[in-house]
């Protein structure tokens, strides 16, 4: 099997890899865990120090990286280098600085006798299934928190971001990791289950669609690994009667176009609440089809392309069937004439829970409107849904938007802004998009021994 670069925006191959076979996992794995067990007894200061030197070099080259990635998945140049790099950076001196601290020992109060703590010591090696919309964050928020815990990884990127891969590798490297505890693998999907049965791995993390999350975590079962799971969302972003419009229009266009829509928490189901729905549309209409595609590395393109062509062309499947069963296509819906994997802004309303789209995640530049009497007719449809990753609350009255978001079934709501990531905000969510946590105070705890100390 070959792993390639195709450049979204071109529609050309740039760079191809050979796949590794079961033999080099194994050896590779072993690597690790040779590596781990010298780094597991290192202390959170040498960690910290070397940790901070990966927050540097990102800064120093997030050009590099930032082209890397709009070569690699489409991004916009200024979405990678403004926001992505900076946020890796973030991370890893989050966790730099808050990392001994957050596994201090916990004394345990109100023992019968003696004394008794919790201490959180290092597992092992930790194996991450990664993906392609964000390359470097996503892995950056799984080895960050779990080399300063004193885990080693290993980790399977997007088949499409090999590139990336392997600058991250070499990024841990540059920095003065031991050699081997940061590792990546170019492998099929189908050899994760060699990765997970193998007895130095002590723990799953994927991040991708819930298909692949079904079929990871039924691996990590059957060989008693745990698993962390971030998984897709159909998320709300509700706007309620006494918003202010011009601000509510100007999120919701962030909430929907950053990555070209690409992004597990975009917002995805826009609920409108009657009074300002016609408003809100007509503003909210004219941004999306004023938006211009373009080169994603020239700061005046309006919006980049998609993943790929295959993935563009799903997602224009996804549109035309939710037409025929009866939605309104409010505008876009069609490829742009350009080369590479393009799709217009589009906008569905009239949907109804009959139709497909109504619980699918639409993972792109898709936005589905509804229009709803009231707040509580927006949380219940808000909360029709198989997905719980995170929502949005708009409105002027932030006690009522706090009531609104408290009824909301999710992993995380946000009030008058869009749905973002910040390195103290621990992530993820319930039902089918996922368990478990990354990021904050919660996300270094995953893949730790909680272990107790009795003394009497």
């Amino acid at each position: 099997m070959t792993i390639r670069t195709l450049n979204p925006y071109t529609n050309q191959i740039e760079k191809s890899f050979a796949t590794v076979d079961d033999l080099h996992i194994s050896a590779t794995i072993h690597q690790a865990d040779e590596a781990f067990q010298a780094w597991s007894q290192t202390s959170y200061a040498e960690r910290a120090a070397l940790l901070l030197k990966v927050a540097d070099l990102l800064e120093s080259k997030s050009d590099e990286y930032a082209q890397l990635m709009t070569k690699e998945m489409g991004k916009l140049h200024r979405e990678g280098i403004g926001l992505e790099l900076p946020l890796c950076a973030q991370i890893c001196r989050y966790y730099a600085q808050n990392a001994e601290e957050f596994l201090a020992p916990e004394p345990i109060k109100d023992i019968s006798a003696g004394s008794a703590y919790i201490v959180s010591r290092p597992v092992g090696i930790i194996y991450g299934v990664m993906p392609w919309n964000f390359p470097f964050y996503q892995v950056i928020r799984f080895i960050a928190p779990n080399v300063m815990a004193g885990n080693g990884v290993v980790f399977k990127h997007a088949s499409n971001v090999p590139q990336c891969a392997q600058a991250i590798t070499e990024l841990f490297e540059q920095a003065g990791f031991p050699k081997n505890l940061v590792n990546h693998l170019f492998i099929s999907s189908s050899q994760s289950e060699v990765v997970i049965a193998n007895p130095c791995i002590q723990g799953v993390s994927l991040t991708g669609s819930e298909k692949a999350g079904s079929s990871v975590a039924a691996l990590a079962g059957k060989h008693l690994k745990k698993v962390v799971m971030e998984l897709g969302g159909n998320d709300p972003f509700i706007v309620l009667a006494d918003a202010d419009i011009n601000k509510a229009v100007e999120l919701a266009v962030i909430a929907k176009m950053f990555n070209s829509g690409q992004v597990c928490i975009s917002a995805k189901r826009f609920i409108i609440e009657d009074a300002v729905y016609d408003s809100f549309m007509s503003k909210f209409t004219a941004i999306l089809s004023s938006l211009k595609p373009g080169d994603p590395m020239s700061d005046e393109t309006g919006y980049a392309p998609v993943v790929n062509v295959a993935e563009r062309d799903h997602l224009i499947s996804q549109i035309q069937t939710a037409i025929s069963q009866g939605a309104e296509l409010v505008l876009g819906g069609e490829a742009e004439p350009l080369p590479g994997a393009w799709l217009k802004p589009t906008i569905l309303a009239g949907v109804t829970p009959n139709m497909d789209v109504f619980d699918q995640e639409l993972f792109g530049p898709i936005a589905i409107v509804y229009r709803v009497q009231s707040a509580q007719e927006a949380i219940e449809l808000a909360n029709n849904s198989s997905y719980g990753l995170s929502s949005a609350v708009i409105s002027e009255n932030v006690d009522k938007a706090h009531r609104v978001a408290d009824q909301l079934h999710c992993g995380a709501s946000f009030i008058n802004t869009f749905s973002m990531s910040e390195a103290c905000l621990p992530f993820g969510g319930i039902k089918s998009s996922g368990f478990g946590r990354e990021l904050g105070r919660l996300g270094i705890d995953e893949f730790v021994n909680k272990k107790l100390v009795r003394t009497l």
